[in-house]
């Protein structure tokens, strides 16, 4: 459980922060800067949620989502430590990672085929959506990075692609499953 007594601790101000091995690091160390995209990620559903409005199945499907990204950003904030008697700590399991895939083909059982690539609109939920998808892509970008330099649970990895694919989906069905889809036209303003 966690107890937050005080908010500010001063402890940042040198600009380094704790990961949760108690270990600081500066502020702008790829590993926080992925753990903090994924904050960012979980913010911008939250905007997500608001424009859902009374959907019950689209908030509680972003519930679930936005309490994934606090387990994945911990996964991210806590490096591994494989050293006898180490604690184990929270991370992503591929449990989380196949109910995102469920969810990604149930939905996707009911939208037409795509033959363009869909631009970010239509309705304002989508629009959120797909923003939201592109944040999460970028701490997937970030996540891919530090894996080159440290160790980073994959599971963790195959996580944030699923979800920028379920994000994706999502955003077809807040747009009338993909009725009101805004579609690229290649070069359509070229002889303009």
């Amino acid at each position: 459980m966690v107890i937050l007594n005080r908010i500010y601790t001063r402890t940042g101000d040198d600009g380094t922060t704790a990961l949760g091995t108690g270990e600081r690091r500066a502020k702008h160390d790829l590993r926080i800067a992925a753990y903090g995209t994924v904050d960012e990620a979980n913010s911008a559903l939250g905007l997500c949620r608001l424009q859902a409005g009374a959907d019950a199945g689209f908030d509680a499907r972003l519930a679930d989502v936005q309490n994934d990204l606090f387990d994945l950003g911990a996964d991210l904030a806590t490096p591994e430590d494989t050293s006898a008697g180490a604690k184990q700590r929270l991370r992503i399991e591929a449990s989380q990672v196949k109910r995102l895939e469920r969810e990604i083909d149930e939905l996707n059982g009911r939208l037409a085929p795509l033959h363009s690539f869909v631009l970010p609109g239509g309705s304002a939920l989508s629009a959120h959506l797909h923003l939201a998808r592109t944040v999460v892509r970028r701490a997937e970008r970030l996540a891919c990075e530090l894996a080159e330099r440290e160790t980073v649970n994959p599971q963790a990895i195959r996580y944030l692609n699923r979800l920028s694919d379920l994000l994706f989906v999502l955003a077809r069905v807040a747009n009338r499953d993909g009725k009101d889809d805004v579609l690229w036209q290649p070069g359509r303003t070229r002889s303009q």
